[in-house]
């Protein structure tokens, strides 16, 4: 049985399907099957994030109106043995998908792979209820900011109304001198707010957004600090004991939640 993990956040922007698609390649690099699902149906960016956009023949779409099978429409990557990716489309709906069907999906896809990891719409509409739903458990990706932190409580509370109780979360995009500056919120802040386990820290670089634009996921990097920040967060997921960094506590929590 593959464990389904929906990775979602409260608000957009905070580098949510960058994390996705650099954990899936973390856990594939591991020796784990993984099959990763772009499910911001009617946007799709996951298969440019991947380098994967010319060899994607068929999409979801094509599954759910029965024009192609789940194997053809599964692009493998190249460069690590047991990523697959999932293509969503541009022209689909969630008012056109069928429950049944996805479920169906994920029936089928949990034969074959160990991690089947969704990358969710931000926010607590259509798309994250959708994808939420497939999914037993939740990484909720965060940046150190009140709104992002705020957002991300709600999403919270919504997957525990689903029945989804093995929640972990992500701090993406930590500036380190800012949080020893004072001039954000803490790693600990975001702890103490969301009262969730903390998978690990992505370190706030421009050379993911480079990345990105290449189509060339940051964890095949190996000699780059982001790199590590993936191994880490993979190696906890699978249970192992990594330490966190440490950094000096100037914390702002005090001022922007209880002032």
């Amino acid at each position: 049985m593959s464990r389904v993990i929906v990775v979602t956040s409260g608000k957009g922007g905070v580098g949510k399907s960058s994390v996705s698609v650099n954990l899936a390649s973390a856990l594939a690099f591991s020796k784990f099957k993984v099959c990763l699902i772009d499910g911001d149906f009617g946007l799709k960016n996951l298969d440019v994030m991947m380098g994967l956009e010319n060899r994607v023949v068929y999409d979801l779409n094509d599954v759910v109106e029965g024009r192609c099978t789940i194997e053809q429409v599964l692009v493998k990557d190249k460069r690590i043995d047991g990523l697959s990716l999932l293509p969503s489309c541009k022209s689909l709906s969630f008012e056109n998908l069928d429950t049944e069907i996805m479920n169906s999906l994920i029936e089928r896809l949990n034969k074959d792979y160990d991690f089947i990891i969704v990358d969710s719409p931000a926010g607590v509409e259509k798309g994250f209820q959708y994808s939420a739903s497939l999914a037993n458990e939740a990484i909720v990706v965060v940046n150190l900011d009140v709104s992002s932190l705020r957002d991300a409580d709600r999403v919270v509370g919504l997957l525990m109304k689903k029945g989804i109780n093995t929640i972990n979360m992500i701090i993406n995009k930590v500036n380190v001198d800012d949080i020893e500056g004072a001039r954000s919120l803490t790693v600990e802040d975001a702890q103490e707010i969301l009262s969730l386990p903390l998978l690990g820290i992505v370190y706030d670089s421009h050379d993911m957004i480079e990345a990105n634009n290449r189509g060339v996921p940051i964890f095949l990097n190996n000699q780059h600090l982001l790199h590590s920040c993936f191994v880490n967060i993979s190696k906890r997921i699978l249970g192992q004991q990594v330490p966190y960094a440490k950094y000096k506590k100037k914390s702002l929590i005090r001022r922007f939640f209880y002032s």
